[in-house]
Formats: structure tokens, C-alpha cells, sequence
């Protein structure tokens, strides 16, 4: 979700704000048509990140996501991160924070049946800062659909979201994963992102390896034009599924 926050010193703020934050898929800015299984928490985190743009650069840490599956198709998401500048004009920050409610309309392709998968995601943006929460508050909405064929799967996204600082903000991205089923899967998405007046396409490209049936790990570089100046990023986590065990009474 686009944040700017005016003119912070030619842009340590503004590179990492006007980023999108990833919505509960790594490493991408951008999700599938699915949810976590009724009764298991899942983790991403993504320890250390970068940013660059022009001569400003920034480090994003402690990037986390919370999905749980409180109801069959049915999860709860929560996230934020935290960034600082590295010359230190940005001090460490808690930024990005949202709480989503996902719901997949229709089984398919993910779900283990036929056909394509549709998910909805509506949740809030928290203010960054120490803005007033009430009227800083943003507002999200998504449509999320999802198929995939034996050597390819594909996942487009489409939101709006009336964001924390007040602007309006139109988001539509295409995730590419290639070879779904193996150990190793090659990644892409390419997004366009519109800000209130301001434009960032940008592409993504890395890998997944699922490490076992519960563990993924992840690594991806990222290049955008905000606003017509290159941005640079690395991205590199992993997701973590814990089922919990309910107990008989």
C-alpha cells in the first residue's frame, strides 16, 4: 500500500513507504486464492530486506505475517514490518501494519478440485507513526483468482484500498510460478500499482524452495519506477505452517 509522507530529505521515508506491502504471500506483493487449513497458524517472516532508490537506501526487518484458518476457507491475516535508514535519518519504525479477513468464493484448482479458485480478502491499514488512528485509518479490498495447469500456475490480483494517508489506491498483479509441484520453483510477478496521482510498475523475480511439507524458504529481487525513479529491492524469508491439534472432550 502506497504511504508517502511528504519531503523526507530527498526519500529514505518515501522509498520505503510508497512500496506495497505484501499480502500473506511471500515474496510476492500480491496472493493466491487460498487459505490456511481450518486449525493451522502460519508464519512468514522475512528477517532482512533492502531498499534503494537513487542514493537513499533502506532496511526493512522483521517483516511478519500471521495467517490462521479460524473457519473452513475461511483465515484471518495479520502484518507489518519495520524499516530504518541506513544513514541513520530514519530511525527504526513499526510500519505497514494491517488486519485482513481472507474467504476463498469458490473451490478449485488450490482447493484440490476442478476449475479456478476465488478468494476475497477486506481489511484495515493502521496509520503509520503517531498518526490519529481513527482518521487515519485505511480501508482494502481484494478479489483474488487463482488456476494452475501441471507446468505452470498463476495467480492475478486486483484490489482498491482507501489508504492510511487518505489518497485512493488501485493495485493489479500477475504471480507466475513455474514447475508448482517441484522442490525448487523459479517465481515472477509483474504489478501496477496507481497511488493517488502516482504510477509504480514494477517486476519481481526469484524462487520458493519447499523445504519440507511445513517450511518454505524464499529469495526475490524487485524493480519499480515510482514515479519515474528506479527502485531496487531484495527480499529473502520463509513460511512456516504449524497445525495445531484440537483436543477430544
Amino acid at each position: 500500500m502506497s504511504k508517502k509522507f511528504g519531503a523526507f530529505a530527498g526519500g529514505v521515508l518515501a522509498i520505503v513507504l510508497v512500496a506495497p506491502c505484501a499480502h500473506a504471500y511471500r515474496p510476492f506483493d500480491g496472493t493466491d486464492a487460498d487459505v490456511s487449513s481450518l486449525g493451522e497458524l502460519e508464519l512468514e517472516i522475512g528477517p532482512l530486506g533492502y531498499l534503494r532508490a537513487s542514493h537513499d537506501s533502506a532496511l526493512v526487518f522483521a517483516s511478519t505475517v500471521v495467517n490462521y484458518g479460524f473457519l473452513p476457507r475461511w483465515e484471518v491475516v495479520a502484518e507489518g514490518q519495520g524499516v530504518a535508514g541506513f544513514d541513520g535519518t530514519l530511525p527504526p519504525r513499526f510500519t505497514d501494519g494491517s488486519l485482513f479477513v481472507k474467504h476463498v468464493l469458490r473451490s478449485g484448482v488450490l482447493q484440490g478440485k476442478t476449475g479456478i479458485s476465488l478468494a476475497v480478502e477486506l481489511g484495515v491499514l493502521f496509520p503509520n507513526n503517531d498518526e490519529p488512528f481513527a482518521e487515519n485509518t485505511g480501508l482494502h479490498l481484494s478479489l483474488i483468482t487463482s488456476y494452475a495447469w501441471r507446468e505452470l500456475a498463476a495467480h492475478f490480483n486486483v484490489w482498491l484500498e482507501r489508504s492510511s494517508d487518505g489518497r485512493p489506491d488501485a493495485f493489479a498483479s500477475l504471480i507466475l510460478e513455474f514447475h508448482p509441484g517441484a522442490a525448487i520453483r523459479p517465481v515472477t510477478e509483474i504489478f501496477f500499482d496507481r497511488h493517488g496521482d502516482v504510477d509504480e510498475p514494477s517486476a519481481l523475480v526469484g524462487f520458493i524452495w519447499r523445504a519440507s511439507d511445513h517450511i518454505s524458504l524464499d529469495a526475490a529481487t524487485r524493480l519499480a519506477w515510482d514515479d519515474g525513479a528506479p527502485l531496487y529491492e531484495i527480499r529473502a524469508g520463509l513460511t512456516i505452517g504449524v497445525p495445531f491439534i484440537r483436543e477430544r472432550r
